[in-house]
C-alpha cells in the first residue's frame, strides 16, 4: 500500500500568481423558496457562478493569488461577473468582453432532500467563446498552476484555447490541473432540462479528456468524472486507465466520505491511495461543493502543504459550502476555515452557528480601503420643519438634496487620494439623489428608523425584511438608536428586541448595518455610558458592520476601541457623527478621533449643509452658491481628517 501524505504538494517556485482558472464564468440564479419545485419558485438570488469562477473566488478568499481567464458578455450580467470576481480579489485582467455572445446563466432550485434541479442557459454563451487569441503564453507563465475545466474541451474552439494554454504552461514550467467538471448536458448528451445529470457514457468525452491527461500534473474529479475520464464505470479500471495515460496526481472526490489521493505509481486497488476522511455536516445544497473542495485543495498545494493536508482543507471547504445556500457566496475565508477546523468537533450546521456565521459574513466581504468621508443628509423631520418655516412645499426638500448629491459627484470627480466618499440619504425626499449616486459606485446608506423614535420604530412599521429586500444590495442600512444602558428596563428591552430583530433580518438578507448610537442623559448614570451600551448590544448578538458614534475624549475612544476589539475584531470601524456642531468644534473632535485606529472617518451632515440650507429655503441663496458653500465645508472636513490622520 502507498499512503504517502508527507511530501510537499507544491514544488513550483514563487511567481506573481498562484493559480490561473480557465473555464466557466457565469451567473447562478438560485431559487429562494427552499423545498419546492423549480416550477414554483417565485424569487431568485443572483450569485457569481461557473465552476472556474467559483474556484477563482474560493481561492482568493483563502488568500491564494488567483486569476480568471474567460470571456463574459457585453451586458449587465457580464459586468456583474467581472465586478464580482474583482471584489473577491481575483485578477480579472484576462477576462475578455465578447461583443456577440451573452453571459451564461444557470437557474437552480433546492428541492426536497438532495434534489437540486438546475437548468443551464449556455447556448453559444460568452465563456465558450474563449479562443486561442485570448491565451497569452507570458501570462500563463506568470502562475505556478493552470487550472482548466473539462467543459472547455467540449467544443473545437475552446479545446484549441485549452491546448494552447497547456503548451504555454509546459514551456514555462507552470503545472497543470484538470478539473474534469463533467456535465453531460454541456456535451450535448442529455436534454436541456437534465442539467443535474452527472454521468452519461461518451466515447467522445473520454477520448478528448484522455488526450489531455499526459500533460496534467493534477487530475481531480468525482467518482462519475473519474469514470468518464477513464472510460469505464468500474472505478478501479477507470483509475488504471488514467494512470496508464498520465503520471499525474489523481484526486478522487467522494462526497461525504472525503477523497482519495493517488500520488504516483500503478494503481492496483482503491487502497493504494491516500484516503482523507470527510467532515460530518448537515447537507443543504450539494452544488458547488466540488469547486469548494478544489479551492481548499489547491490552496493547500500553493502553501506547500502535504497531500494529506491538502485533502483535509479540500474536504473542509466542501463541507462548509454544502451547508449553505449558493456556491461562490458560501465559499469560506481563510479566517473562517481555520476557526471551523479549530473547533472540536466542528459544528455540523455552520450556518446556524452564530460565531461562525458572523465570521463568514464579516470576512468574505471586502469594504475597500481608506477612510470614509460621508456626507449625511438623510434628515427628514429637520428638513420638513425648515421648509415649513420658510413657507416652502416639501417637494423642495428633494431638490435641495439633489444639490448635495451634485457636491458629492463633483468632489469624487476631482479625486482625493486615499479617500472614500460616502452618502447617507433617505428615499422619502432623497430618491432622485440616491438614484444619481447609485451609478457612481459611491458608498451609500439609507435610514431605517422613524425620526426621533424612542423606543425605536422602523420604517415601514411592518414587513421590514420585505422592505429591505427591495433595496439595492450594496446600500447600507443606517439605524439611529437613542439608547442608554441605564434606561428603564421596559424601554431598554423594547429597544433591544427591535434592534435584534432588525439585525436578524439584515443577516438573513446579507445586508450591511451602520448602527448610530446616541446615549441620552439618564439621571444618576454611573460611568461613561457609550462603551457600556456597545458592550450590551454585542452581548445581545448584534454586530454592526460600522458604528456611528458621538465625539469622545481620547480616554473615551480608548474604552470604545477595547470593547470593539474584544467583541468583534472584524468590525469595519467607527465613523464620527457631527450633531450639528460648529466647524471649529467639529474639527477639534475629528483631530482627536483620527488618532485612533478604530475611527475610520466621519458621517457629518448639518455641520456641512445647515447654513446653506437655511439661506436656500429662505430664497437668499441660489443653487450654485449653495453647492459652493456645501462643497467648501465638506472639503474642509476631508482635509482636517487627512491632516490629523497623518500626525
Amino acid at each position: 500500500m502507498r499512503r504517502s501524505g508527507g511530501r510537499t504538494a507544491c514544488r513550483v517556485a514563487e511567481r506573481p500568481l498562484d493559480v490561473i482558472c480557465l473555464g466557466r464564468a457565469a451567473v447562478d440564479l438560485y431559487g429562494q423558496q427552499v423545498g419546492g419545485r423549480l416550477e414554483d419558485m417565485q424569487t431568485f438570488a443572483k450569485y457569481l457562478g461557473g465552476s472556474s469562477a467559483n474556484l477563482a473566488a474560493g481561492l482568493a478568499r483563502l488568500g491564494t493569488r488567483s486569476a480568471m481567464l474567460a470571456r463574459v458578455g457585453d451586458e449587465h450580467m457580464g459586468r456583474f461577473v467581472r465586478e464580482a470576481l474583482a471584489r473577491e480579489g481575483v485578477d480579472v485582467s484576462r477576462v475578455r468582453t465578447d461583443p456577440s455572445r451573452l453571459t451564461g446563466l444557470v437557474v437552480l432550485g433546492i428541492g426536497a432532500g438532495l434534489d437540486i434541479p438546475h437548468v443551464f442557459f449556455r447556448e453559444r454563451c460568452a465563456d465558450m467563446g474563449l479562443c486561442e487569441d485570448d491565451v497569452d503564453a507570458a501570462f500563463i507563465g506568470s502562475a505556478r498552476l493552470l487550472a482548466i475545466t473539462g467543459t472547455h474541451l467540449s467544443t473545437d474552439t475552446t479545446r484549441r484555447a485549452v491546448d494552447k494554454a497547456v503548451r504555454a504552461a509546459r514551456a514555462n514550467g507552470t503545472q497543470v490541473a484538470l478539473d474534469i467538471d463533467y456535465r453531460p448536458v454541456l456535451w450535448g448528451l442529455t436534454a436541456a432540462g437534465e442539467g443535474a445529470s452527472r454521468y452519461v457514457e461518451s466515447a467522445e468525452a473520454t477520448g478528448t479528456l484522455r488526450d489531455l491527461l499526459p500533460d496534467c500534473d493534477l487530475v481531480i474529479g468525482t467518482e462519475e468524472e473519474i469514470a468518464i475520464a477513464g472510460g469505464s464505470p468500474d472505478l478501479l479500471a477507470a483509475l488504471r486507465a488514467i494512470r496508464a495515460a498520465s503520471g499525474a496526481v489523481v484526486v478522487m472526490k467522494r462526497g461525504a466520505q472525503g477523497c482519495v489521493i493517488f500520488e504516483s505509481g500503478p494503481i492496483e486497488s482503491l487502497e493504494d491511495g491516500l484516503a482523507v476522511a470527510g467532515r460530518d455536516v448537515e447537507v443543504f445544497n450539494t452544488v458547488g461543493a466540488g469547486d469548494a473542495f478544489l479551492a481548499g485543495f489547491l490552496h493547500g498545494w500553493a502553501e506547500g502543504e502535504t497531500w494529506q493536508r491538502c485533502g483535509e482543507l479540500g474536504n473542509a471547504c466542501g463541507a462548509l459550502v454544502v451547508a449553505r445556500h449558493g456556491c461562490t457566496p458560501a465559499m469560506p475565508s481563510r479566517v473562517e476555515l481555520e476557526a471551523w477546523l479549530a473547533r472540536t468537533p466542528p459544528p455540523r450546521r455552520p450556518g446556524a452557528d452564530a460565531a461562525l456565521a458572523h465570521l463568514h459574513r464579516a470576512t468574505t466581504w471586502a469594504d475597500g480601503t481608506g477612510p470614509l468621508c460621508i456626507l449625511a443628509f438623510d434628515h427628514r423631520s429637520q428638513f420638513e420643519s425648515l421648509a415649513a418655516r420658510h413657507g416652502q412645499p416639501c417637494e423642495r426638500i428633494g431638490a435641495f438634496k439633489e444639490l448635495i448629491a451634485d457636491v458629492l459627484i463633483e468632489t469624487m470627480a476631482d479625486g482625493t487620494p486615499g479617500i472614500r466618499h460616502g452618502a447617507i440619504v433617505d428615499d422619502r425626499y432623497g430618491g432622485n439623489a440616491l438614484a444619481r449616486l447609485a451609478v457612481t459606485g459611491i458608498w451609500t446608506g439609507s435610514p431605517i428608523e422613524v425620526p426621533g423614535s424612542r423606543p425605536l420604530v422602523l420604517e415601514p412599521h411592518f414587513g421590514t425584511a420585505a422592505h429591505l429586500a427591495s433595496w439595492p444590495a450594496n446600500r447600507v442600512v443606517k439605524c439611529l438608536l437613542f439608547y442608554h444602558p441605564d434606561d428603564p428596563a421596559e424601554l431598554r428591552h423594547a429597544q433591544e428586541e427591535r434592534v435584534r430583530a432588525l439585525y436578524a433580518d439584515l443577516t438573513a438578507l446579507d445586508r450591511r448595518l451602520l448602527l448610530e448610537v446616541i446615549c441620552p442623559a439618564v439621571e444618576g448614570q454611573a460611568g461613561a455610558p457609550l462603551p457600556r451600551a456597545l458592550r450590551r448590544l454585542y452581548n445581545l448578538g448584534v454586530r454592526p458592520d460600522w458604528w456611528k458614534l458621538e465625539p469622545q475624549s481620547a480616554h473615551g475612544w480608548d474604552a470604545i476601541g477595547e470593547v470593539i476589539a474584544a467583541c468583534d475584531p472584524h468590525c469595519k470601524g467607527v465613523v464620527l457623527l457631527g450633531l450639528g456642531a460648529d466647524a471649529e468644534s467639529l474639527a477639534a473632535d475629528l483631530e482627536i478621533a483620527a488618532a485612533f485606529d478604530i475611527c475610520r472617518g466621519f458621517a457629518v451632515g448639518r455641520s456641512i449643509f445647515a447654513d446653506a440650507a437655511e439661506q436656500w429655503f429662505a430664497g437668499t441663496l441660489g443653487d450654485a452658491a449653495a453647492r459652493d458653500a456645501i462643497a467648501t465645508r465638506y472639503r474642509r472636513m476631508i482635509e482636517v481628517w487627512r491632516t490629523s490622520a497623518r500626525r
